[in-house]
């Protein structure tokens, strides 16, 4: 019995990252519709994995359940990636104060790389939920990052904000660097907010390769 509820759970994470994958990769776009069977037939696999991924897909909110039709990718939504925006500075600026007390010296940080430099500035906080919580936002926005052009010279742009970010933090100044991280989130979210728009508008936009 053991060794069949672990298999279970071995094929439902293999449907969860291989459904998680293809949304990531827009193989599966935001409005798509398929069935468990779908999804089953596919993948091969049971009916149980799959309702087991597909309900940890929706509890994350990649995907809803459609009433007698199956599921959808959720569409993306303007105001649910503000919301998103606004708990990530939330967390962030929490995770801010809290270098700030530490008096150890901060870690190195890997600037040019977006999302990399954050999840290690949160994660060097020290607080484990923190860390969790954020991880989740991230994974959320990761996806709605690669669908956004990113503006001409912009990993030289990144790092600069970045290492004003650190230099702040290093003087032990949580306001400038508080300010200095929304600033530059803010100018971040402006740019998702647009390609949100764009695609509920029905614009087709070409997703950035990894």
């Amino acid at each position: 019995m053991a060794t069949t509820t672990k298999r279970k759970a071995s094929m439902a994470d293999r449907v969860y990252n291989a459904l998680k994958d293809e949304i990531f990769a827009f193989r599966l776009i935001p409005g798509d519709k398929f069935s468990e069977g779908d999804v089953g037939a596919r993948l091969k696999a049971s009916r149980t994995p799959v309702r087991e991924a597909l309900y940890r897909l929706q509890r994350e909110g990649y995907v809803e359940v459609l009433f007698r039709s199956g599921w959808q990718v959720k569409p993306l939504d303007a105001r649910q990636v503000d919301e998103l925006y606004d708990l990530r500075i939330a967390l962030e600026r929490a995770a801010v104060d809290k270098l700030c007390a530490l008096p150890e010296p901060l870690p190195e940080f890997t600037l040019h790389r977006e999302l990399d430099f954050h999840c290690e500035l949160v994660a060097a906080a020290g607080n484990r939920e923190l860390t969790r919580i954020h991880g989740e936002v991230i994974d959320r926005l990761r996806f709605i990052s690669c669908l956004v052009p990113p503006p001409r010279n912009h990993d030289v742009l990144v790092q600069a904000e970045h290492q004003k970010i650190i230099s702040a933090l290093q003087a032990r100044k949580a306001d400038d660097a508080g300010a200095q991280l929304i600033q530059h989130i803010r100018s971040i979210q402006r740019v998702a907010r647009e390609a949100t728009k764009a695609l509920q508008g029905g614009q087709k936009i070409a997703p950035e390769s990894a």
